[in-house]
C-alpha cells in the first residue's frame, strides 16, 4: 500500500540534544525518528514546528510555582530523582516545546483528520511534580486547551502506552469534557495509579489477540457513548514483548494491527484523531525509532 507523503507530521529540533546514551530514557529516539521518516519519503512540505515553549503556557494545567522551581533548576533532589532526568538547559527548552508540538498536531488533525507528533505522552506529570520521565502533561494542556478555545466540545484521550496515565487522570479528573481512557499492564508502573474514567489493566505476557481485542471493544464503547470532537491517542510502543519495561507480549506486527485498528476506527467514524508516540525502552537505539514509527506509517497509509 502507498504512504501518504502529506500527513501532517510535528517536529522540532530541541526534541533531541546531547545526552547519555546509556540513559534509560532514550532521547535521541525523536532524531532518530525524524530521520528514519525522513528516509521513508514521508516528509515533503507536510512538517510543522512548533513555537519554542516557556513555563507559563503550561500554568494551564500545572502549578505555577512546581513550573517555576523546573524551570529554574530549584526542584529538590528528591523530586528531580522521582522524575529520572537529569536537569539541563536543553531539556527545560525540549520539556516545554513538546506540549505546543502536541497541541499543533492536535490543531491539524482538526483541519485534515489525522495528524501525528513526533514526541508527546508525557503521562505521569501531575499538577505540581514530575514522574516516569514526564515534567509536564502535554496531554491535559492540549485537551484543556482544546476545550477553553472552544475549538472542540469534548475530548477521548486513548492511553494505549503500557503504564497508566496517572498524570492526565489526576490533571483532567474534574473536565467534564475530556475522558480519559488507559489501557495498561495493570502490575507496572505507577505503583500508585489515578482512577482515569475508564482504566483497563491488563494482565503480565498478554499476547496479540486477547489484547487487540480489548482495545477494539474499549474503542468502539467510547465511541458510542461518548462521540468526541477528536481522539488524542497516546501510541506507546513498551507494550511490545522485549521493550525493557513492558512486561506485556504484543509483536512487532501487533503493534502494527493495534495502531491501524485505532486509526481506521477514528477515520470510519469521521473523527479527527491526533497522535502521540509515548513510552518505548530499547538499548537498541534505531530499533526503539523504528518502533516509534509504526504508527506514523500506519497513518500514512490511511
Amino acid at each position: 500500500m502507498t504512504l501518504n507523503p502529506n500527513l501532517p507530521l510535528v517536529y522540532h529540533p530541541n526534541y533531541s540534544f546531547s545526552f547519555d546514551p546509556k540513559h534509560r530514557f532514550v532521547m535521541s529516539k525523536f532524531a532518530n525518528l525524524y530521520q528514519y521518516i525522513y528516509q521513508q519519503g514521508l516528509i515533503n512540505n507536510n512538517l510543522y514546528k512548533p513555537d519554542i515553549g516557556t513555563p507559563s503556557a503550561l500554568e494551564l494545567v500545572h502549578c505555577e510555582l512546581y513550573l517555576w522551581d523546573l524551570w529554574h533548576n530549584q526542584l529538590c533532589e528528591k523530586s528531580m530523582r522521582r522524575i529520572g532526568l537529569p536537569w539541563s538547559e536543553a531539556l527545560m527548552n525540549r520539556t516545554f516545546t513538546a506540549p505546543l508540538g502536541t497541541l499543533k498536531a492536535a490543531e491539524l488533525a482538526l483541519e485534515s483528520g489525522i495528524a501525528c507528533h513526533l514526541a508527546g505522552g508525557t503521562h505521569h506529570a501531575h499538577y505540581d511534580f514530575g514522574s516516569g520521565f514526564c515534567m509536564v502533561n502535554d496531554l491535559a494542556f492540549t485537551a484543556t486547551t482544546l476545550i477553553n478555545n472552544k475549538q472542540v466540545n469534548n475530548v477521548l484521550i486513548f492511553d494505549l502506552d503500557v503504564h497508566q496515565g496517572d498524570g492526565t487522570a489526576a490533571l483532567l479528573k474534574h473536565n467534564p469534557y475530556v475522558f480519559t481512557c488507559s489501557i495498561h499492564c495493570e502490575k507496572n508502573f505507577p505503583f500508585r495509579k489515578h482512577p482515569s474514567d475508564l482504566d483497563v489493566g491488563l494482565v503480565n505476557n498478554l499476547t496479540d489477540s486477547a489484547y487487540l481485542n480489548i482495545v477494539k471493544e474499549t474503542l468502539d464503547g467510547l465511541i458510542t457513548d461518548i462521540n468526541p470532537d477528536i481522539v488524542l491517542y497516546d501510541a506507546g510502543v513498551d507494550v511490545w514483548e522485549h521493550d525493557g519495561l513492558g512486561k506485556l507480549d504484543i509483536s512487532w506486527q501487533g503493534l502494527e494491527k493495534r495502531d491501524a485498528l485505532v486509526l481506521k476506527t477514528c477515520q470510519q467514524a469521521g473523527i479527527p484523531v491526533s497522535t502521540v508516540i509515548g513510552g518505548g525502552y530499547d538499548r537498541d537505539h534505531l530499533r526503539l525509532a523504528k518502533r516509534h514509527a509504526i504508527v506514523i506509517e500506519q497513518a500514512a497509509k490511511l
